[in-house]
């Protein structure tokens, strides 16, 4: 963390520390308005197939959502580790620092453009068709 200054540290840690609460509130916020009586109502209500597809499809939906935001708030749990450890803005691939413009935009990077673009071509997968 040395290529980073006492106040580019301080306002990334505000940062994810932000993102945090906003998370929370939303995981909170979710749970509360999709609970298993969600699905039942839209079930409950399903006239043919086509509705029952429909209703699976928003508690997919709502899971995958869910499923998106705990990935985040795991993500800024490990860069706060690395803040800890005094490895964050390292990159894990080659050891050179992130610079503070990309953990500026995206706090939560563990490593450095050159070896995110390398691991983004590398495991690249085409698209599947859903048909």
């Amino acid at each position: 963390m040395e290529h980073l200054n006492g106040t580019q540290v301080q306002g990334l840690t505000l940062k994810l520390s932000e993102r945090i609460r906003y998370l929370a509130a939303r995981i909170r916020d979710e749970l509360a308005a999709s609970d298993v009586q969600h699905y039942r109502d839209l079930a409950g209500a399903v006239t043919d197939t086509a509705d029952e597809a429909l209703a699976s499809a928003l508690v997919d939906v709502d899971a995958a959502i869910m499923d998106r935001h705990v990935r985040e708030l795991r993500d800024i749990e490990a860069a706060r580790e690395r803040m800890a450890n005094q490895t964050y803005g390292i990159c894990i691939d080659c050891g050179d620092a992130v610079p503070y413009e990309r953990l500026a935009a995206y706090p939560t990077a563990k490593r450095c453009v050159r070896c995110q673009q390398r691991r983004e071509h590398d495991f690249a997968h085409p698209g599947t068709p859903s048909l």
